[in-house]
């Protein structure tokens, strides 16, 4: 998926039968970085989410994740959102 503002594609090294990126093309370094004037990109952003789990067909539930700062193991240092699903993802597990 892309639009204007983002792209979406799956991820290399996927941790779940369904695992996507959703990333918007404006840099943004996390969630922390966020400014009022994001507030339209990122409903766009989960509206996509929605619409990428609908045609994945995650009708039983999925995760999305947004790792920010070093204690929350971000690594790449642009906004992006994971999209997991395709399995149980509670926790703990059992």
């Amino acid at each position: 998926m892309e639009t204007d503002q983002l792209v979406a594609f799956r991820d290399l090294n996927p941790v779940a039968p369904t695992h996507l990126l959703v990333i918007p093309k404006k840099h943004i370094a996390s969630l922390a970085a966020l400014e009022p004037e994001d507030q339209a990109l990122m409903g766009e952003i989960m509206l996509a989410i929605k619409e990428l789990a609908q045609q994945e067909g995650l009708d039983d539930g999925f995760r999305v994740v947004a790792n920010t700062g070093p204690d929350g193991g971000q690594s790449v240092h642009h906004l992006h959102f994971h999209l997991l699903g395709g399995r149980s993802l509670q926790w703990p597990p059992g």
